[in-house]
């Protein structure tokens, strides 16, 4: 405290954040915002449309009470309440052990380990990763936790406080490695999906403090951060152009794309995507020390996914900003939109560049493959749309390959856009059950936003939203589970969101119950 008041440019910059939002509270623009809102608020209170997707559901609100429900969490629950029973009948001699009781103080401190295991995964240089590290790492967390829950009553795998679509789109994703057209070429990918649905389940799980879920978050931000510095350090350095990331004669003088620890820079750029807000999240929760260090973590972040030319995750980045602010505080969307314009002339020219092929998709080389792509898509699904062709990218690359191939003479190994995948994958009711997993995940996570009274938890659980908001952009354009370790990324940050909503709903019960 004493620093701030003591910098000038610190007193400039808070005189100056202090002027503006008196002056927008009380500017005509202000006050015109507020009665939007207020005419916004009467008309949903009685819109039907807003009522309809605002209500909670006839299923998720039947599920916690639900025979299915009370089963599957029962028998996701064995191992937990086996070494409760343990624990029960040998108290005693578990107290006594050193082992036992280091073994428990680690299970209980998973959160820690999962937020340990993120930013190893993101530190972790392309040669020296192995997708099987992340089965192993979230199956053993796993173990670690179950081990930890024996001497703590309310540890448990909480599958119900995912909600019904979790388990029904599981479900489906083992019908579809059951019914692949090559079960030995699915399996892989079914480990990825495995290792996905540990990290959402433990993320849920373990978490039963903010200070927790910030914690484990700050580390995987360390991770992300690390990748952004070597992607800055590439950036400085220029790495080699590869012709197939970038069209040369729609993007002249635009240097080699960094890809950090990811071996493609679209890999790179997702994480990018997923990770900064959070970062955001924790630059406006922390004090003024780890608010320095998550303004350069921002910056590096910054500045890297500039490095990696990634149009698509810029866009997905952008929408992520929009929806935080929508969320936290919509009236500065406007300012939000002034400062994005204003900053463009002070672009670097590469970066102004690329911006600019966005419009002229027509003559962009890698946007006309895609659209080849979806082309020799279209005759696959015409015979597997149903029935899927089963998990994997793999299988799907053989079953395309009995097809006419591209307008160049090849053939796809995936379909670029990661619903499209999805449904070539596991047909219409694994697309329907993973689409209804995602409202609903995002309409619960913005309806807890809206009822939670911690100032930390709405921060993060709006980045968050934000986040996954902009991943789900980024999908129509790129298949983003193709590199496994995006996929993970990508349910660590559901998990996220549906902690939040955890944590926001205890509250609330803990209030009512005071």
């Amino acid at each position: 405290m004493q620093i701030t008041e003591n910098s000038l440019i610190l007193r400039f910059f808070l005189a100056l954040w202090l002027a503006v939002k008196q002056a927008g509270s009380n500017s005509v623009l202000g006050r015109a915002c507020d009665r939007l809102e207020a005419l916004a608020r009467r008309g949903t209170e009685h819109s039907a449309i807003w009522t309809f997707f605002w209500r909670e559901g006839r299923v998720p609100k039947a599920w916690p009470d639900s025979l299915a429900c009370r089963l599957f969490t029962g028998l996701i629950n064995i191992p937990c309440a086996l070494f409760k029973a343990v624990y029960r009948a040998g108290r005693r001699v578990w107290d006594a052990s050193l082992f036992c009781r280091l073994m428990g103080a680690l299970g209980g401190a998973s959160f820690f380990f999962l937020g340990l295991f993120m930013l190893v995964m993101l530190m972790a240089p392309h040669a020296m990763w192995n997708n099987l590290y992340g089965l192993l790492g979230a199956m053993a967390l796993t173990g670690l936790f179950v081990v930890g829950s024996a001497s703590r009553r309310q540890y448990r795998l909480e599958l119900d406080t995912l909600g019904p679509y979790m388990t029904i789109y599981m479900g489906f994703i083992c019908v579809a490695l059951l019914g692949s057209l090559s079960t030995h070429l699915s399996l892989r990918f079914f480990a990825f999906h495995l290792t996905s649905f540990l990290l959402v389940l433990l993320v849920v799980s373990s978490i039963h403090k903010y200070e927790q879920l910030q914690l484990m978050v700050s580390l995987a931000v360390v991770g992300i951060s690390v990748a952004a510095l070597y992607g800055c350090y590439q950036g400085y350095i220029g790495v080699d152009i590869v012709p197939s990331q970038q069209d040369m004669t729609l993007n002249a003088g635009m240097p080699g794309r960094v890809y950090s620890f990811f071996d493609n820079p679209n890999n790179f750029a997702e994480q990018l995507e997923m990770l900064l807000p959070l970062d955001l999240a924790l630059f406006l929760n922390s004090r003024w020390r780890g608010k320095l260090l998550s303004l350069i973590s921002l910056g590096l972040g910054v500045a890297a996914i500039g490095f990696t030319y990634g149009r698509a995750s810029w866009i997905g980045l952008v929408c992520a900003v929009v929806v935080f602010v929508a969320l936290v505080n919509w009236r500065w969307l406007p300012v939000l939109l002034v400062l994005g314009l204003a900053a463009i002339p002070f672009l670097p020219e590469t970066i102004y560049n690329r911006i600019l092929t966005i419009f002229q998709a027509s003559d962009d080389s890698s946007v006309q493959y895609r659209f080849g792509i979806y082309d020799t898509t279209k005759n696959l699904m015409e015979d597997y749309w149903v029935r899927g062709v089963g998990l994997g990218s793999d299988v799907m690359k053989k079953v395309f390959q009995t097809y006419p191939t591209n307008f160049d003479g090849s053939y796809p190994i995936h379909t670029h856009n990661n619903y499209l995948q999805m449904w070539g994958e596991t047909g219409i009711w694994g697309i329907l059950s993973f689409l209804a997993l995602l409202v609903w995940q995002l309409k619960t996570g913005v309806k807890r936003f809206c009822a939670a009274t911690d100032v930390r938890l709405r921060r993060m659980l709006a980045a968050a939203i934000g986040a996954f908001c902009g991943i789900l952009v980024v999908g129509l354009a790129e298949y983003t589970w193709f590199y496994a370790r995006n996929m993970f990324t990508y349910w660590f940050l559901f998990g996220i969101i549906a902690a939040c909503v955890k944590l926001s709903r205890q509250k609330s019960e803990n209030t009512e119950t005071a």
